[in-house]
């Protein structure tokens, strides 16, 4: 029968305070013994202490705690090894393969070559870095065999595992490959590919898996691997005559797996019988077999070893019946074996490590990790040269170990050497630092910068930095920054922001903008193209002036190049007189039109003024042709496209011509000459290769078959003419022949590119002749000739003409670089010379101008000279003079002058650049309503236009003004203001909002009326409104609020009310005050009340269980608490005396150090 004990709050209260009488039995007071409550730790058992004695109140065995960083060795026979010459041992295929496999699993693997050609490997390292590690050694120097196991299908999926994770690390553990037949595959097969060794480990551990789900008994018996050769015997040939003598199935794990566990599976009394057996034969053998332990230094091991196992194996080769195992971070040695053998062992270690006790000696020091590769040194230079200098062996740990710990070992005044040496260079990188920055390359020139100028600004600004670009061929990413920690973080983030700004402004775009507006885009000095590189903070580039591309290229990020694309065609659209105009033509013709790589319409565009034809995307189905260009140009284009559209769908015929690029110019002839004879005779349209194409020497031929066949006819003649290479001379009079050779020879690089590539050669500077060769194409020739008798003519019918320019406006005749005097003299073919600036006897200056009045009085300084043909130079004369600036009135009221020059200046000078005029305002003093303008007659006149528009917009601007400036004045009670200007300005934002202005009230006469009325009605309404108190419990506060005051916001949104809590500290900490519309305070009010009754019920609960929780108030009458109580305890003893609980020394905390005062009943203490 069970009982049932039922704790009540009292009774649970009287048992915490111990204020219940109880009566207490003889077994309630009975006290233990020091040793019955506290068991001593078992002593380590002797060698052949039997399984069957009993164990201590601790447990039958305490297992070691394992070290992390594990050794296994293992052999691969001559037989099995894959790469077997020997004659370059450690540098071979095998070493290549091992340090692979070292890199790659952070193991390390030292190889060493037996006696029988075998191969001993021992791998070192994190358990899981050595298995990975020796799986691939067996797979990649250890040849493979395979074989099959067969278990019940049903015991496959305990093989596997869940997710595959039991296969996976078997095949990890025995270092091999295991295919598992699929579930619908009949077969029950298990296929084990890898060494033998591995085979019959994996082997095993299947049959184990098998035998565990085996429904038949199952027997483990935990024998010391040393006697499982003995239950074995020789090729296995013992435990094959258990299995059939007693029918049980007996697995015994495989040499090389670290298990000591045997299983029998079978019958029950077949397992007894051969559990009883396996115990004998253990038993007869335990008594010849001893396990000994050899004290020596966990720091010493490696040497013990030698250098790839030397020591140990020559020991094991001798003596191969003892077992030698080393646990690492463990001072023991340990050797089983027979008696006599282990001895002689015992003897040798003994030696061995009394030998290096003497004349070894070790140290370690903490490095940080970061400094290791340095210490180390490029291909281990330091680190070599401190042990060849030192005699010493410093063990650096790998990456993959994460640990700072740096070990010295070898000769004890070579370690304090080496380790002094060591502290040193970290000092002196303890203050340097490197950074690896990932910047993709295609960013390295830009930041490098052109001859490194870019660079050299970076590092002038951290000169302490080492900035590392790679090699371009490396195709690598990272740039390396080597120095003090903090330069080092301050160039970091420099170049950082550096790449940021790169990335952000890699876009481009490519606006097309005719030629001839390129200088507006530039405008006077560059002004117009800075002015939008600055305001859109992009980078803008105009092809050059003698390039035939009319695309401008704007680099940055793209809403700005997308403003300054916008700011460059409005420019162009101002200034020109651009048509857009569409014409209808079938779709299937575009195709043809456009013509290969676009040759056929691009032949129009250039023919007409490079106006823009834009044909529609293919699909579309629109058969409308878009032109854009000058008016007149426009209607050419139109006229040529139409008309190749007719011939295209008359009659299409295409022929095609070779001829050498530089016979093209010659074909073409001057401004077209040569090729418009051949048009106009055929009718065919000759269409020559574009630069950009990349067939050169290939002329397509358009038009009706009879007009293609003879033009194609008339082009090859001429092109036969100019193969054939011709020499000649001509006499030129010595005084001409500069202007032919001056300038690096540009008249003579012209003829040539005009005339087929003709060669001109004059004499020698001083050889006294007059005789010129020329070779080429025989029309070439003559043509050349005949080019260079015109320029004779010229230079010798020269006359000169003085023009008389005022000096001031000199620079504004020759424009931005002496364009436009370059210009004049290409287009009307003369030279013109400026003469030498001359200050003496200048006109006086009013605010750093000349004053428009100044009467012009022509100076040496003031004359320009034109020589040229005399027709040609008068109209370069005509075209100087149309370059002189003039100077205009405009009326304008002294009152608005300083808004048209704006703040600082800024109004005028953005008139003066756009307009491409100088502006003069007169001194304030002066009073006067008249501003000059001065520039270029089209300039002046536009900009005069837009200063008046300028002045009628202050006008409108001054007389809204006015208007604006009406006010109103209204009374509001103060109490009222946080209504109406609401949370965060919300209410009085939208009034300002829907009546434009602020509430002063100022503005337009309407609008403040309208406001003056909104604002009355909020206060209408605010009068309505009333204030209630409302008396809630203050525990309950918290919880109304809500987080952040959220629940609360809710609450007065709901009911539209205001909820005004008490500050803390309040007289009255439970008043609170709710303010809105009578029946919406009323809602609100019992709202509050219902949540109160609520959340008291929950404070109410939780109040209770906490005074529960409480620990027991002791009497202070009462006796002390007796605590736990045991007999015959080291305290107890004479001299001895009880531990201090509240004691820091006796009962330290961790991580804090206390000296030892005394020896305590305890023991000594351990550190």
């Amino acid at each position: 029968m069970s009982s049932v004990a039922v704790l009540t709050p009292e009774s649970f209260a009287e048992h915490r305070s111990g204020l219940k009488d109880q009566e207490i039995t003889e077994d309630e007071a009975y006290i233990p013994t020091y040793l019955e409550a506290f068991p001593p730790l078992p002593e380590k058992g002797a060698p052949g202490e039997k399984a069957g004695e009993p164990a201590s109140a601790w447990g039958s065995k305490i297992r070691p705690i394992k070290a992390s960083v594990i050794t296994q060795v293992f052999h691969v026979p001559l037989e099995e090894r894959r790469y077997k010459d020997n004659s370059q041992f450690g540098e071979g295929e095998e070493a290549k393969v091992c340090l692979d496999i070292m890199q790659r699993t952070g193991a390390h693997i030292e190889l060493s070559l037996a006696k029988d050609q075998g191969l001993s490997i021992m791998v070192t390292g994190k358990l899981d870095s050595v298995m990975k590690a020796r799986k691939e050694i067996v797979a990649r120097l250890q040849t493979q065999a395979s074989a099959t196991v067969a278990i019940p299908k049903e015991h496959h999926r305990f093989v596997i595992g869940k997710n595959g994770e039991k296969l996976q690390e078997l095949e990890l553990k025995t270092a091999t490959k295991i295919a598992i037949p699929r579930p619908d595959d009949p077969s029950a097969n298990i296929r084990i590919t890898g060494t033998k060794e591995g085979i019959e480990k994996a082997r095993h551990e299947i049959l184990l898996i098998s035998a565990e789900q085996d429904k038949r008994a199952v027997e483990r018996l935990s024998l010391e691997k040393a006697f499982h050769p003995f239950i074995a015997g020789a090729h296995n040939r013992l435990v094959q005559e258990l299995s059939q003598e007693t029918g049980a199935r007996i697995s015994i794990p495989p040499p090389s797996l670290p298990k000591d566990e045997i299983v029998i599976t079978g019958e029950k009394e077949a397992v007894a019988l051969a559990v009883n057996r396996i115990r004998a034969i253990y038993d007869d053998k335990a008594k010849s077999v001893m396990v000994v332990e050899v004290t020596a230094p966990a720091w010493l091991h490696r040497f013990i070893i030698g250098k790839k196992g030397q020591n140990i194996g020559r020991i094991t080769q001798q003596l191969p019946r003892v077992h030698i195992e080393f646990t690492d971070g463990e001072e023991r040695i340990s050797l089983e074996g027979p008696t006599e053998e282990v001895e002689q062992a015992q003897a040798q270690i003994q030696e061995i490590i009394k030998d290096l006790l003497v004349r070894m000696d070790y140290t370690e020091v903490i490095i940080d990790q970061r400094f290791h590769r340095h210490l180390i040194g490029k291909n281990g230079a330091n680190i070599n040269r401190i042990k060849e200098q030192y005699k010493v062996s410093v063990r650096i740990p790998q990456d993959s170990e994460r640990s700072g710990l740096v070990r010295i070992e070898g000769d004890p005044k070579g370690v304090q050497l080496a380790r002094r040496e060591l502290i040193e260079m970290v000092q002196r990188m303890e203050n340097e630092r490197t950074k690896d920055l990932i910047v993709e390359q295609k960013f390295h020139r830009t930041i490098i910068g052109q001859k490194g100028e870019k660079i050299k600004e970076v590092r002038d600004k951290f000169p302490e930095v080492i900035i590392n670009f790679p090699d371009p061929s490396q195709k690598s990413d990272i740039v390396q920054l080597r120095g003090p920690k903090n330069e080092v973080e301050k160039c970091a983030k420099f170049l950082q922001k550096i790449i940021a700004d790169l990335i952000e402004n890699s876009f481009s775009l490519s606006v097309p903008i005719f030629k001839q507006f390129h200088k507006n885009i530039i405008g006077k000095g560059g002004a117009n193209i800075k002015k939008i590189r600055e305001e859109t903070n992009t980078k803008i580039d105009l092809p050059t002036e003698n390039s035939n591309s009319e695309m401008i290229v704007i680099t940055g990020k793209k809403s700005n190049c997308e403003a300054a694309r916008d700011r460059i065609l409005a420019i162009q659209r101002e200034l020109a007189n651009i048509r857009e105009t569409e014409v209808t033509i079938p779709a299937k013709l575009h195709n043809s039109l456009i013509g290969s790589k676009g040759c056929l319409v691009r032949s129009i565009m250039e023919d007409c003024g490079g106006v823009h034809i834009h044909f529609p995307s293919e699909g579309s189905g629109s058969d409308k042709v878009t032109i854009r260009g000058p008016a007149g140009e426009v209607e050419k284009a139109k006229k040529q496209l139409l008309q190749l559209a007719e011939e295209k769908q008359v009659n299409n015929f295409t022929a095609e011509l070779q001829a050498k690029p530089e016979y093209h110019k010659f074909l073409i002839g001057r401004g077209g000459a040569n090729i418009r004879r051949v048009r106009d005779r055929t009718g065919a349209r000759i269409i020559f290769p574009s630069p950009d194409d990349t067939e050169q020497e290939l002329i397509t031929i358009v038009g009706k078959e009879e007009a293609v066949r003879q033009a194609q006819k008339e082009l090859e003649s001429l092109v036969k003419n100019l193969d054939d290479v011709v020499e000649d001379s001509m006499v030129v009079d010595v005084r001409h022949h500069r202007h032919f050779v001056c300038r690096r020879g540009q008249v003579l690089r012209e003829l040539a590119e005009e005339y087929g590539g003709v060669a001109v050669s004059f004499p020698r500077t001083g050889a006294n002749s007059q005789r010129v060769t020329l070779k080429g194409a025989k029309d070439c020739v003559e043509a050349a000739k005949k080019r260079i008798q015109e320029i004779i003519e010229d230079l010798e019918s020269q006359v000169s003409v003085e023009v008389a320019i005022p000096q001031r406006y000199h620079r504004a005749v020759m424009g931005p670089k002496g364009c436009r005097i370059q210009h004049i003299t290409r287009e009307h073919e003369v030279q013109i010379k400026f003469p030498e600036r001359d200050d003496s006897d200048a006109p006086p200056q009013e605010n750093g101008e000349v004053s428009p009045e100044a009467e012009f009085v022509p100076r040496k300084g003031d004359i320009i000279t034109i020589s040229g043909r005399e027709e040609k130079c008068e109209l370069a004369k005509a075209a100087l003079l149309a370059l002189v600036p003039i100077t205009e009135d405009v009326e304008v009221s002294y009152e608005l002058h300083r808004y048209i020059i704006g703040q600082k200046g800024s109004g005028i000078r953005k008139m003066m650049e756009e307009y491409e005029v100088n502006i003069w305002v007169p001194q304030p003093e002066k009073q006067l309503d008249v501003i000059k303008v001065t520039g270029l007659a089209a300039n002046v006149e536009r900009a005069k236009q837009g200063l008046l528009e300028r002045v009628k917009e202050l006008q409108a601007e001054q007389e809204d003004r006015a208007l604006r400036s009406f006010k109103v004045t209204m009374s509001v009670d103060p109490k009222f203001h946080p209504k109406i200007i609401g949370r965060k300005g919300a209410v009085i934002s939208q009034i300002r909002k829907d009546h434009d202005d602020l509430i002063v009230i100022s503005g337009y006469e309407r609008n403040v009326e309208e406001a003056r009325q909104a604002i009355q009605q909020l206060v209408a309404e605010l009068q309505e409104m009333v204030s209630q108190d409302v008396h809630l419990d203050p525990r309950t506060h918290a919880r109304i609020i809500g987080a952040r005051g959220k629940a609360i916001r809710k609450l007065m949104e709901e009911f539209k009310v205001d909820i005004r809590f008490p500050q803390p500290g309040s007289d009255e900490p439970d008043k609170v005050t709710v303010t809105g519309l009578p029946e919406t305070v009323d809602n609100a009010i019992d709202h509050l009340l219902n949540l109160e009754e609520e959340y008291m019920l929950s404070v109410t609960e939780t109040e209770t269980l906490a005074a529960y929780m409480k620990p027991p108030s002791h009497d202070s009458s009462g006796g002390a608490a007796k605590g736990f109580v045991v007999r015959d305890a080291p305290w107890n003893a004479a001299g001895n005396k009880a531990p201090d609980m509240s004691s820091a020394e006796d009962f330290p905390t961790f991580g804090t150090g206390v000296a030892p005062k005394q020896a305590s009943a305890w023991g000594p203490k351990k550190f």
